[in-house]
Order: C-alpha cells, then structure tokens, then sequence
C-alpha cells in the first residue's frame, strides 16, 4: 500500500517561500511511473488542483498561480517537491500531495494521497 507523507510547511510572511515534500513509500511500482499531482483546500473552500507531473514528465501548473509555484521530483527520493515563491496570504491552506496512474484535477480521482501539511501566510 502506497503511503504519502508531506512535510514543508508552516507559516511564513508574505513574499516569503516555502518548499514542500512529500516521500513515498510501498511503491507498488516503480516512482517514475506514477502521475503526481499537489492540491490545496482552505477553509470554507473547494479542494483546488495547484500543480501536477505527468508519468511521462509533462508538467503543469494552475495559471492562477502565475509561476510562482513549481512541481518537481527526485526519483532517487522517491520525493515530489512544491516549490512556492512569493506566497501570499490567499496560499493559506492545507496542501495534499496525490500519486496515481494519471492526472486529474480532482484530487479524488488520485489512488493515494497524504494528509496533507498546513501553510500558513500572514
């Protein structure tokens, strides 16, 4: 069973950066075959699809965003990063990591995903 654990976050002033983590373990295959996607829910809020790895690396990112987040990933590591830049008080959520055979924009059509890490902007 495929487990997904982030880590990374905390509060931070607006303007600041955060890098968030999140490690697999009991792969059922290889990393570098899984679609990974990164997901936020604040409060009161929708889960929203924030950035995301395709198994053959085509990466995106919500245009919202407007570059300042970046998905990235160390198979050696079995490791998926979120980098994220110039944070505002609006990036205030609970952040989720997802791993599966594809990516979607909705965080449930993921096989496995972690319990998240908080980010906290102010």
């Amino acid at each position: 069973h495929v487990q997904l654990v982030e880590s990374g976050g905390g509060s931070v002033q607006a303007g600041g950066s955060l890098t968030l983590s999140c490690q697999a373990s009991g792969c059922e295959k290889r990393y570098s075959q899984y679609s990974l996607g990164w997901f936020r829910q604040a409060p009161g809020k929708s889960c929203e699809g924030v950035a995301a790895m395709n198994r053959d690396g085509t990466l995106s990112h919500a245009r919202s965003l407007k570059g300042r987040f970046t998905i990235s990933q160390d198979n050696t590591k079995n490791t998926v990063y979120l980098q994220m830049n110039d944070l505002k008080p609006e990036d205030t959520a609970m952040y989720y990591c997802a791993a599966g055979d594809t990516c979607a924009d909705d965080i449930n059509r993921y096989k496995f995903r972690g319990q998240g890490t908080q980010v906290t902007v102010s």
